[in-house]
């Protein structure tokens, strides 16, 4: 017998290198705490909203390494209803918005892992990535 499927919505979040960094210590199941100045977490609904942030935005910041990845993972549609769409921009930038003290109990919801699935250097970037997973080399 097979256990009832949970029905997912999949969502996206662009991340410089030292977060992936950390999240890939997490065994790539967990995104880090906030920072003291940040008070949400926002993953984005689309795919090519994220890649937009992460090819225009992470590239160009020093705090991101100059590199964006675009991360995708999934939740329980149900557990997500409690948070709503927030429209930050046109069709295609809508974000969740997380508390930062529920993102423990967030993580704890993430079905299997998070996989990158699109990666951006700049022309400062400091390391190369792996062309099957996308992670930098050395870390595969």
């Amino acid at each position: 017998m097979t256990a009832p499927s949970i029905a997912a919505t999949t969502l996206y979040r662009p991340v410089g290198l030292k977060e992936l960094e950390i999240i890939h210590k997490s065994g790539m199941r967990a995104f880090p705490p906030r920072l003291y100045w940040q008070p949400i977490f926002y993953p984005v609904t689309s795919r090519e909203y994220a890649v937009r942030i992460a090819e225009d935005w992470n590239t160009k910041d020093e705090a991101s390494d100059y590199m964006g990845f675009v991360l995708e993972f999934a939740l329980p549609q149900d557990y997500l209803a409690q948070f709503p769409v927030q429209m930050v921009g046109g069709r295609q930038a809508q974000e969740l918005w997380i508390p930062a003290e529920r993102l423990e109990e967030f993580n704890a919801q993430i079905i299997g892992k998070i996989t990158v699935r699109d990666v951006f250097a700049g022309a400062r970037a400091p390391v190369r990535t792996d062309a099957l997973t996308l992670l930098p080399l050395g870390w595969v």
